[in-house]
């Protein structure tokens, strides 16, 4: 890897992971980063999904405050989306490397089309503004679903995972971003395991891009606050 391929993804994990941390959007800037340094489709694919367990484990780390008190919640949560990751990265692995590469640009379309109509985190909030009391299993099954789609490609999973949250919860969006990011981390994490031992991670691409996501991830909810 060359020092301007190395730079150019550090710099892109920083505003991957900044986003990601923020509002769901990370793999829409870093995918795109990895594409650039020449990887195939499927192997940047799995290579940004590794490298994002460094975008949660930075996020998170800096949202113990409003993880407080969230504990039962993130406990059944958590393993509904590690079950999702699960069985987003075997679909994933189950599918052939040329499927998967006519398949991305649909991926991304729909993940624009989410982001598009998609109102703001605050005006969600406001929406599902009352008793937090309406945490129900629906919101298990929900996050399930985009833990699955979280562990095979992930593009605006996490714009989802918030959008759901905040409507039943009826959380302020510094809360309902932290639960997000670490319940998405935890889909990121069981699929990057998989991955690193069953496909083909691009570890010279990963590593600075990890380093940006952690960055980036540490700044996000100072940002949101």
């Amino acid at each position: 890897m060359s020092a301007p391929e190395f730079v150019l993804l550090v710099l892109a994990g920083v505003g991957a992971g900044l986003t990601g941390s923020i509002a769901g959007l990370a793999s829409l800037v870093s995918y795109p980063a990895l594409l650039a340094t020449g990887l195939s489709p499927l192997s940047a694919n799995v290579t940004n999904t590794v490298a994002l367990v460094l975008n949660s484990v930075g996020s998170v780390s800096a949202s113990r405050p409003e993880l407080t008190g969230q504990r039962p919640r993130l406990v059944r949560l958590g393993v509904a989306a590690m079950l999702g990751g699960v069985v987003g990265a075997v679909l994933l692995l189950l599918t052939p490397a040329d499927a998967f590469e006519r398949l991305v640009p649909f991926l991304i379309a729909a993940a624009s089309l989410a982001i598009l109509v998609q109102r703001s985190p605050r005006e969600l909030a406001a929406e599902g503004a009352g008793p937090p009391h309406r945490d129900h299993w629906g919101l298990t099954l929900g996050t399930f679903l985009v833990a699955i789609y979280g562990g095979y490609f992930g593009a605006a999973a996490g714009v989802l995972m918030l959008a759901m949250y905040l409507l039943v919860l009826g959380e302020g969006v510094p809360r309902g971003n932290a639960l997000k990011n670490l319940v998405l981390g935890l889909a990121n994490l069981v699929a990057a395991l998989g991955y690193a031992f069953l496909a083909d991670v691009a570890w010279l691409a990963a590593l600075p891009l990890a380093l940006g996501f952690f960055v980036g991830g540490r700044l996000g909810p100072r940002v949101v606050r």
